[in-house]
């Protein structure tokens, strides 16, 4: 067993090293590295898990290269994945789980649950026989349970409000797309609005779909929505940015010590290479959105409008080590069209660079541009009007809109810390999904009528205090409207798409507002870009 594991250790630390012709032998330190993981095994004093310790040496190796190098296990490779491949596999369905309870907030358009019968409200009570019901399961309990490899089969038994027996199905898995557009739909009769959560493999068609399904010849203005999109696939960034560009234009490169310069650019057949364009960003927007970002303001394509995004502009490969766990190593940097690197410093090292993060936006960086420091050093120049823009951290807005946060209250963050907003409107969507829907009977209907009554604003007050959120009528009336608005979102969710949530809370969204503002007036616009 002893010399197996040894081997395994060896194996693992070759693993690491890269390959150049046919062979290379190990290095004096990375004999270093697996002599002490060997001598460890076979002689120290007490039992040791060198699975555990083999992971944390990885670890800490790899967050001394820079803050985006990273390890993940085997067990969590897959999970990792299935957000930016755009799917997973099982039977298709929201869920939430309410009173010990599993409910089914929505089956998957098209996906398996719909096509055997499951319907928004019902109560998953036993999954192939085991019972679910009243007996604490977690979310990732119903997960696991419920996914699982296309083809297989899962026996469902459901109970169903209004009805005495209970329903059984048997269900067949598939893929199941996870979306990475959360939002399409027009602000006005010529400008279309578009938020994304992330670039994932699908990115490309869900927009195209989108995009179909809306009069394209109507649309003169476009607003992309990536604040707090954390990322993704760099092709997918690619991929949207060729949308909006004309003809053969760089859109990014990256270049690295062993990794040559590799261009990546627009082919000139973009739907909406004419529309005025906004893209909105925030301290949340990295990677693969400040690509997308990055491009469209060096080549004067668009208004950046917002607040300065994450700053990440390293690329990462997966390596695939013996034990299926992985290896996200940084291969290159990524640049705009310009030149820009915009990655953050990190020559302090992973803690400090994390901590300069909050630094900025404890100086108040997300409510005053001059907060932010640009040195010279660093001004780049775009390449049609040649206005300043400047690397070293993250793509800087053109117009920039600081944070509200008129609306917050020490009340509003307790009852949103504790789930309460969510636990609320499940509930109330469970209790009144007949009578909601019979009398709206279209989301535009809902959007402009409904509005909870005193009783039920009172409910949710009392179950904030018995969740041990004491009431502060002041605080309470500073955050109402933000406290309402977002309970008729979450209500409308469960009931429609999270289109519909989004159509709520942007009503009164500052940063669309500007950019509304801004699409209005044509002059600002191309004096904004330095068009004339």
């Amino acid at each position: 067993m002893r010399k197996t594991l040894r081997i395994g250790v060896f194996l693992l630390i070759y693993g690491l090293i890269p390959v150049t012709g046919k062979a290379q032998m190990l290095n004096e330190n990375t004999f270093k590295i697996a002599r002490t993981l060997t001598l460890i095994d076979a002689f120290y004093v007490d039992t040791v898990n060198m699975n555990r310790i083999t992971e944390q040496a990885i670890v800490e190796v790899l967050k001394s290269l820079d803050p985006h190098s990273s390890y993940i296990s085997a067990k969590d490779v897959k999970e990792m994945n299935e957000p930016l491949l755009g799917n997973f596999e099982g039977i298709g369905i929201q869920f939430n789980i309410l009173h010990d309870s599993i409910v089914v907030i929505e089956p998957v358009k098209n996906g398996p649950s719909e096509k055997v019968g499951l319907l928004a409200g019902d109560r998953i009570v036993k999954i192939n026989n085991e019972n679910v019901a009243g007996i604490g399961i977690t979310t990732t309990g119903v997960r696991t349970r419920l996914m699982g490899p296309k083809g297989s089969k899962v026996n469902v038994t459901i109970f169903r409000p209004g009805y005495k027996s209970l329903f059984e199905f048997i269900i067949t898995r598939d893929k199941i797309p996870i979306n990475s557009l959360d939002a399409a739909y027009m602000l006005d009769n010529e400008t279309a609005y578009f938020k994304f959560n992330k670039f994932a493999a699908t990115t490309e068609k869900e927009f195209i779909d989108a995009l179909t399904s809306m009069n394209v010849k109507a649309i003169k203005n476009v607003v992309i929505d990536l604040r707090s999109n954390p990322g993704g696939y760099m092709l997918a960034a690619v991929a949207l940015a060729n949308q909006f560009l004309e003809g053969e234009k760089l859109v990014v490169y990256m270049q690295g010590r062993r990794t040559p310069r590799e261009d990546f650019k627009s082919n000139g057949r973009g739907l909406l290479s004419s529309a005025r364009l906004v893209v909105l960003t925030n301290e949340g927007s990295a990677s693969a959105s400040e690509i997308f970002a990055g491009a469209v303001q060096d080549w004067d394509r668009g208004v950046i409008v917002g607040r300065r995004s994450f700053g990440k502009g390293l690329v990462q490969n997966g390596f695939t080590l013996n034990d299926g766990s992985q290896i996200r190593l940084t291969i290159a940097r990524y640049y705009t069209p310009t030149g820009r690197s915009i990655q953050s410093p990190y020559k302090d090292g992973y803690d400090k660079y994390y901590e300069n993060f909050r630094e900025r936006l404890r100086n108040g960086e997300r409510f005053s541009a001059d907060s932010v420091r640009l040195p010279d050093s660093l001004r780049y120049y775009t390449l049609l009007t040649k206005r300043a823009v400047y690397g070293g951290g993250g793509i800087m807005p053109d117009i920039f809109v600081a944070i509200d946060t008129s609306w917050y209250t020490n009340y509003y963050g307790e009852l949103s810390r504790k789930g309460l907003f969510n636990s609320f409107t499940l509930e109330y969507s469970d209790k009144n999904r007949k009578k909601i829907l019979s009398e709206y009977k279209t989301f535009e209907d809902f959007k402009n009528r409904f509005k909870f009554s005193e009783e039920e604003i009172s409910a949710f007050i009392r179950m904030g205090e018995e969740a041990g959120v004491k009431f502060d009528k002041d605080q309470f009336e500073v955050s109402k409207n933000e406290i309402l608005k977002i309970l008729k979102a979450l209500v409308a969710n469960n009931y429609w798409q999270t289109t519909e949530y989004f159509r709520i809370v942007n009503d009164d969204d500052y940063e669309i507002k500007r950019a509304l503002e801004l699409l209005a007036d044509p002059r600002e616009y191309r004096k904004t870009l330095g068009l004339q």
